[in-house]
């Protein structure tokens, strides 16, 4: 009789072992998973995956504890962002985040119809054809936009008060860049309207980028404008580098640009963008729906002024200049 009870007790002790994998199993799949697709590098994107994962954890969604996220990165290939949004889409995440150009969120669209997906971009959406407007998204996107396009006259006209006696300013594009046209078409305009005599640079590989800021130097150039990219933010270091080697104070479209050495900055802060499209998932996350979260943007932009690098290339900061910085570093 001991012996039929002790095996009754091993079976039951086998069964509810052989469970507790299942239910291991269970628990884990409860757990929803994000996707996180960039057009860029893992490296080129710290500071703003910090700033999601902080604006994530204060929605509520903590990374492995509640809540997973599935980084993919393309490392500046967009022929790899079909591929890797596909590889999210099977992986059956909750949400799609896209950020690092708007070729990242057209592949995710491309991908799924369902799967929410909210973008990080600085194209105008609506003429992409991310969404159908700003206020009712429609389809299953909503997200975060710079409009970095909008913002290369002001840039223009910042650079123009550090450098006034500038005869000979540069611009520098990327013909592979979706908004390209507008580059080429907005900031000569600008430059008309104010009088300033423009060189537009086109450079979309490293070795252009060398042998445009070269010809830039040989024209003597009093300026270098780079326009919004994720191209260039790709070759941030690089191009800092470059301008400081010919001695050409140039504006850039973001604070890591002035960070990493570059004279000046202008634009909305990447990181505050990053806890927006992360305020948006965890909302999604609790059942909010893409339909009714209109597409964001900055409140604010932000001048950031680089004392050291003005310092290295004898410039003379005017004090009106210094007075609109939001930071200054010295």
């Amino acid at each position: 009789m001991l012996d039929i009870r002790r095996r009754q007790f091993l079976t039951l002790l086998g069964g509810a072992a052989a469970a507790w994998p299942l239910a291991a199993r269970a628990q884990q799949a409860a757990i929803p998973v994000v996707g996180f697709l960039h057009g860029g590098s893992a490296d080129d994107s710290v500071y703003r995956v910090a700033a999601f994962r902080a604006a994530l954890a204060e929605a509520g969604y903590v990374e492995g504890q509640n809540v997973a996220i599935e980084y993919r990165w393309a490392n500046g290939r967009n022929d790899r962002l079909p591929a890797l949004a596909t590889e999210l889409v099977g992986r059956q995440v909750a949400a799609i985040v896209t950020a690092g150009g708007t070729p990242v969120g057209l592949a995710a669209q491309a991908a799924t119809a369902t799967i929410p997906i909210v973008f990080v971009t600085g194209d105008d959406p609506v003429r992409v054809g991310l969404v159908a407007s700003f206020n009712r998204p429609g389809g299953n996107l909503t997200g975060v936009t710079f409009l970095a396009t909008a913002l290369e006259p002001k840039r223009l006209a910042l650079l123009r008060e550090l450098v006034p006696t500038a005869a000979l300013i540069a611009v520098l594009i990327n013909p592979h860049f979706p908004d390209a046209e507008v580059y080429l078409r907005d900031v000569p305009a600008a430059a008309r309207s104010v009088g300033q005599e423009i060189i537009v640079l086109k450079a979309g590989s490293d070795q252009e980028i060398e042998s445009a800021i070269a010809i830039a130097a040989r024209q003597r150039t009093g300026g270098l404008l780079v326009t919004a990219d994720p191209f260039f933010t790709n070759r941030r270091d690089q191009l800092v580098a470059i301008a400081a080697r010919h001695s050409i104070p140039a504006i850039y479209f973001t604070r890591e640009f002035a960070l990493a050495g570059g004279m000046m900055s202008y634009g909305a802060d990447f990181a505050v963008m990053y806890r927006q499209a992360a305020d948006y998932v965890g909302r999604i996350l609790k059942g909010a729906k893409v339909a009714d979260l209109p597409v964001q943007q900055p409140i604010k932009f932000e001048l950031v002024i680089n004392l050291k690098t003005a310092k290295t290339l004898g410039l003379t900061v005017p004090d009106k200049l210094l007075a609109l910085a939001d930071e200054v570093i010295e």
